[in-house]
């Protein structure tokens, strides 16, 4: 297994090198490995390694991590709390590659039609997901992605020291330039983007070296984003600014931050309203009891009512115990779902309790039992409620045999003899 290449060595630069020193060798490496510009075989692989180098010496946390433990990720190899930005709306994959094609590219390229060069900055989406609880009481989290950010040596102008930026002479500042070419049909007259300042109307005499005159440069960089309470998934957030910086100081994009409520494993949400389950025993049920439940806010405590004779998947309501509702004080409710558990250590004297109120039903049913006739004594001694703890307590209990299955089969079997 060929070892990890040394970042600091990737990048040709000193361990002791300061930010801006790092990402000016990592652009000076960029331009002449990217697979758009290089001819050699290898560049992919090449680039991809001064990528990483850049991601992890460009990250204060990480670079520490990896001068003191060899690692980016610390002793135990733990990730970080940050989010990456490989999740773009819609699938559309937007990245560094994307970044750098719009850095080597210029982002002045124009259309057919001969419309100026986009120079506003796009804008740019992350998926952040987060906890129910996170949801519920509202969380701060700390994202870092890459993006084309204002470059720092010119302050996002694209201009060097010493520099003017023009009007460009072709287009006299439309970033359209109008050709007239005559074909057997006459002159034909096409408008296309200027050649001399790919659409921008402006030229620069003394481009600054690091951003190649554009004002932006490949970072990465973090951001703080407040969601807020109540959150559900889909919601977006949009962080004005931190999306792709303008060519040469215009407008910067937004950063659009998608929210995804992570499910949770002891509430199903349904809407602001939150399902749990709660087990009760079957005793407590038929009584009736009161069972208290963690809520869904940090050290919540919530108390369920069971009212007697609940059954088995009834839907007990605590209002205002739910999700908060988003941008109010009010909150769903928290429905308990109740599960019903059939108790399995009683002892003896407590089965012989529950035989005879089974039995007192079952006789009280069949109207077979006589005034004052009873199963037990004071003392609660009798052999039928012995015998009827018996077997209830038994480890297995099968049916009775049905005296009537097997006059009913021979009467059938006769019926059918008598038909032929």
């Amino acid at each position: 297994m060929e070892s990890k290449k040394d970042y600091y060595e990737v990048l040709g630069v000193p361990r002791d090198a300061d930010a801006k020193t790092i990402k000016r060798a990592f652009l000076k490496k960029a331009r002449v490995l990217h697979p758009d510009v290089s001819d050699d075989p290898n560049a992919e692989e090449k680039f991809k390694e001064v990528n990483q180098a850049y991601s992890v010496l460009s990250d204060e946390r990480k670079r520490a991590n990896y001068d003191r433990y060899g690692d980016e990720n610390g002793p135990a190899g733990f990730g970080s709390d940050y989010v990456d930005m490989s999740d773009i709306f819609n699938g559309s994959g937007f990245g560094i590659d994307d970044i750098f094609d719009s850095f080597f590219g210029g982002g002045a390229s124009g259309s057919a039609g001969g419309r100026a060069a986009r120079t506003r900055g796009r804008d740019m989406g992350i998926r952040l997901t987060v906890t129910l609880a996170e949801a519920a009481a509202g969380v701060t989290k700390t994202l870092a992605y890459d993006r084309l950010a204002p470059c720092d040596d010119c302050g996002g102008t694209g201009v060097a020291e010493g520099g003017h930026e023009r009007t460009c002479d072709r287009c006299h500042g439309t970033g359209r330039v109008i050709e007239v070419q005559r074909t057997i049909f006459g002159q034909m007259q096409t408008q296309t983007t200027c050649p001399v300042c790919h659409g921008s109307g402006k030229v620069v005499d003394k481009p600054c070296e690091t951003c190649e005159g554009q004002g932006r440069t490949p970072s990465r960089e973090t951001v703080e984003v407040k969601v807020p309470a109540g959150v559900h998934s889909g919601q977006t957030i949009r962080i004005a600014g931190k999306g792709e910086a303008g060519v040469r100081g215009d407008t910067s994009g937004d950063l659009v931050v998608s929210i995804e409520v992570a499910q949770d494993e002891r509430f199903e949400r349904q809407g602001d309203d939150l399902y749990t389950t709660v087990r009760v025993d079957a005793l407590q049920a038929i009584v009736g009891t009161t069972v208290t439940v963690d809520g869904i806010m940090r050290g919540e405590r919530v108390k369920v009512e069971i009212p007697a004779g609940c059954q088995y998947g009834q839907q007990i309501k605590v209002e205002r115990r739910g999700m908060p509702r988003q941008g109010m004080i009010s909150r769903g409710s928290l429905i308990a779902v109740v599960q019903v558990v059939v108790p399995t250590d009683l002892d003896k004297r407590q089965l012989l309790d529950i035989a005879g109120i089974v039995a007192e039903r079952t006789l009280g049913e069949e109207g077979n039992a006589s005034e004052g006739e009873t199963l037990a004594d004071e003392e609660g001694d009798s052999p039928a409620r012995d015998e009827e703890a018996e077997h209830l307590a038994g480890e297995r209990w099968t049916a009775p045999k049905n005296p009537f299955k097997d006059a009913k089969r021979k009467s059938r079997s006769r019926g059918r003899g008598g038909r032929r």
